[in-house]
């Protein structure tokens, strides 16, 4: 069985079911699994054409503060298990995480947080980011197979920036920040983008503040990790920076079973 899975920050599900170039992607995705972050909408609040799409079942992590962060999930398969959060209650406000559980593994749809001007909520997303690891821990020691997809606001390495030198000591590429994923790695999860594609220049986010889409100056912010025993089910995984709507484009998993 083949399983297709889609993760992409749309800066907003309300604005962007306006633009033309969401549903001319949507109307052509062969996701099985589509994940959305910075939702930024109620469920009640979300227009019917983009929450009721036919063929998938949708599950929803709301922000207590309107109008701020949230995810949500689109869904063929029918998942065994949803839960909001982490099960931390001062983690669990803003709406960042939804655990999916399905027959071959359990889906992480995440938010990271950001670490925000002058590192203001570093304490915050380093907080958020070890009770994740600690759940996913507790998931591959008990014989779980992991997914954890999103945007996870990190930079990992010199490569995933346009100008390392220039990026050094901003929000998302902290070495606090960045040495929480070699951590991940460290733990045995694999980012699953790097098995198939070590080149330079592949990014997932472009600031709209200095057009650096047009000058592809990125960041690869955005993620599918998975537990290392789960590496010979990958068949391929890639970033879709053609996909338009958002400062952020797609990335793609697929699987087989």
């Amino acid at each position: 069985m083949t399983i297709r899975l889609v993760s992409w920050n749309v800066n907003g599900i309300r604005a962007v079911s306006k633009k033309e170039e969401f549903w001319s992607w949507l109307d052509n995705t062969d996701g099985d699994i589509i994940n959305f972050q910075e939702v930024r909408a109620e469920k009640s609040k979300i227009p019917k054409k983009v929450l009721n799409i036919e063929g998938y079942s949708t599950y929803f992590n709301e922000a207590e503060k309107k109008g701020y962060s949230g995810v949500g999930t689109y869904t063929k398969i029918e998942p065994i298990s949803v839960r909001k959060g982490l099960g931390i209650e001062e983690l669990d406000k803003e709406g960042r995480v939804l655990q999916i559980e399905y027959p071959d593994f359990t889906l992480f749809n995440i938010y990271f947080p950001n670490s925000g001007m002058e590192a203001k909520r570093l304490d915050y997303k380093v907080d958020f980011c070890e009770a994740l690891l600690d759940v996913m821990l507790d998931l591959k020691n008990n014989g779980k197979n992991v997914i954890v997809t999103g945007d996870y606001n990190i930079a990992h390495n010199p490569i995933d920036v346009y100008s390392p030198q220039n990026c050094e000591g901003k929000s998302g590429y902290l070495p606090e920040e960045r040495a929480w994923l070699d951590k991940v790695e460290e733990a045995g999860f694999i980012d699953t983008f790097r098995l198939f594609d070590e080149s330079a220049e592949n990014y997932t986010w472009w600031s709209y503040r200095t057009r650096a889409r047009e000058r592809n100056a990125g960041w690869r912010l955005d993620y599918f990790y998975v537990n290392e025993e789960m590496k010979d089910n990958i068949t391929s995984a890639g970033i879709l920076s053609d996909v338009y709507g958002s400062d952020h484009c797609p990335v793609t998993l697929e699987l087989e079973f």
